[in-house]
């Protein structure tokens, strides 16, 4: 009965951690390039009462065993990378990948990070860097007396100036990586490489399926609310279902204890 109790509560535990998850999806619908997470369970070790196979006679074996479980646990809390809707912008500094790809900028340490996240900005300096002031890999400053910024499909970044020429001040590289779940998300729609995900493979935008640059749009949040709405309901379900578990074997441990 007591292990009734504790693989219980470890259900209980599990949807908590559910429901945390999905919260995070849903605190982030309006995102941009928000990608979801979904979290993943396994179960725990077996008590074997009789292993399957085991002798039970001269000429007879247990044919499936006996095996109780004694409950769940939380594998891991997958980042799904699935693209998200364009949504037109029609300003010059939003950046949409129409593909796997994703954007580098340099972080404040030095080292590269990676974003789906393309509202880009221009600080006082001319450099084009995002909402947290992180420059845009490959790509020099932009002249106060520009009168607009063009990104090419395959990357190209430039401005016109005054006489409404371009001005080439450089290229935009897409990251791609073996195992983009495997990144550590950082905060800020900003992720880091790890030796899971692989290091980053640069790529020209539109080859290797990373996907064209597409100006005047940004990447919206791939969260479904309906989808999330129903995880909740169900996670919330099973909430419930294990906390009446629990309730259930304190009742009949309480009638055991009468009897004895």
């Amino acid at each position: 009965m007591l292990t009734a109790l504790w693989t219980a509560s470890t259900g209980m535990e599990a949807q908590m951690t559910n429901l945390d998850v999905i919260a995070n999806n849903l605190a982030n619908v309006n995102t941009v390039g928000f990608k979801k997470s979904r979290a993943d369970f396994q179960d725990l070790l077996y008590q074997t009462l009789a292993s399957a196979g085991e002798s039970t006679g001269p000429d007879s074996m247990d044919p499936v065993g006996e095996q109780i479980g004694v409950g769940t646990k939380l594998a891991s809390i997958t980042k799904e990378f699935s693209i998200g809707s364009l949504e037109r912008t029609d300003r010059d500094l939003d950046v949409a990948i129409a593909g796997k790809g994703m954007l580098v900028l340099q972080g404040p340490d030095g080292n590269d990070v990676y974003t789906r996240d393309g509202t880009l900005k221009l600080d006082g300096t001319g450099r084009i860097v995002n909402s947290d002031g992180y420059p845009l890999v490959g790509v020099g400053t932009v002249p106060e007396n520009a009168r607009g910024i063009n990104f090419g499909p395959t990357g190209e970044v430039a401005y016109l100036d005054e006489n409404n020429q371009e001005n080439t001040i450089g290229q935009i590289q897409l990251a791609m990586f073996v195992n983009p779940s495997g990144l550590n998300a950082k905060g800020g729609n900003l992720y880091a490489e790890t030796p899971a995900s692989g290091a980053a493979s640069l790529v020209t935008p539109g080859l290797e399926s990373s996907g064209m640059i597409q100006q005047y749009f940004v990447e919206k949040s791939n969260v479904s609310i309906v989808e999330e709405m129903v995880n909740m309901i169900s996670a919330q379900r099973a909430y419930e279902i294990n906390s009446k578990m629990i309730r259930a074997g304190d009742e009949m441990l309480s009638t055991a204890n009468q009897i004895s």
